[in-house]
């Protein structure tokens, strides 16, 4: 069925407001995967904070201008499949990757981040980003540990006061 030329208007507006608030982009071709694949792959994607989009890539190509994902125009060939990230830069990327291991007819075309296209085998770099709450465990650790190291070396003077003198109780003791 066709659509209409205000579908199409409605459309482009939809996804270029979705490309301009995500994180991340990670285009994938899905001919072949079952119903029950697509429908479980949605599933994963709305816990996890993933909007996934099935545009016609001439309306991609217009909804993207303008946006940081301009740079993908040239790798819209075929059907596509479009996962933004919308929270975690790398939520799309894990999501696709876990995905593909179970379907193989799952591929992923191209991925790009703050306007920079990168290819699919790059997906494994920005899968393995950390998501937000790791990043700030990470970093409380490292800002943590000199305080941490200063305690303990504070600590082992009077600690080392006491064992000398314990030794010497000791000694005195034996003699």
């Amino acid at each position: 069925m066709a659509i209409g030329l205000e579908d199409k208007k409605a459309i482009v507006a939809e996804v270029n407001e979705t490309a301009t608030n995500a994180l991340s982009l990670v285009v994938a071709d899905a001919r072949g995967v079952s119903v029950d694949g697509m429908t479980a792959l949605r599933q994963e994607a709305r816990k996890s904070s993933v909007t996934l989009r099935v545009v016609r890539n001439t309306l991609a190509r217009r909804a993207f201008e303008g946006t940081e994902y301009e740079c993908v125009k040239e790798a819209l060939v075929g059907p596509s499949l479009f996962g933004f990230s919308m929270e975690d830069p790398g939520a799309a990327a894990r999501l696709f990757k876990e995905f593909a291991k179970e379907n193989k007819n799952f591929e992923v075309k191209v991925l790009a981040v703050s306007g920079q296209m990168l290819g699919a085998e790059q997906l494994d770099v920005l899968a393995k980003l950390p998501t937000r709450d790791q990043a700030l465990s990470m970093l409380m650790s490292v800002m943590k540990a000199p305080a941490t190291k200063l305690v303990q070396t504070m600590n082992e003077v009077p600690g080392k006061l006491v064992r000398t003198l314990a030794a010497v109780r000791d000694q005195k003791e034996a003699a």
